[in-house]
């Protein structure tokens, strides 16, 4: 996953470490929570407005290449 990059950050120091997006303390599962309850991603960025679209769709693109392209091992 994109660990410690311009999309997510991993850190006991914020949040004990649970995945957030970089330079925020906003939790990745946040997003998902939004998108399952029926929301929109403007909804989550209005809701967020220290993450950017460009962190969402990086995080969406990454999750989905690891389900439609996986690497063979």
């Amino acid at each position: 996953m994109l660990r410690d990059s311009s999309v997510v950050s991993m850190s006991p120091e914020v949040m004990g470490g649970t995945p957030v997006f970089a330079g925020t303390r906003v939790p990745l599962e946040t997003l998902f929570d939004y998108l399952k309850a029926g929301e929109s991603i403007d909804d989550f960025l209005e809701g967020f407005p220290t993450v950017t679209r460009e962190q969402v769709v990086g995080l969406l693109e990454e999750a989905g290449q690891k389900f439609i392209n996986p690497k063979v091992a």
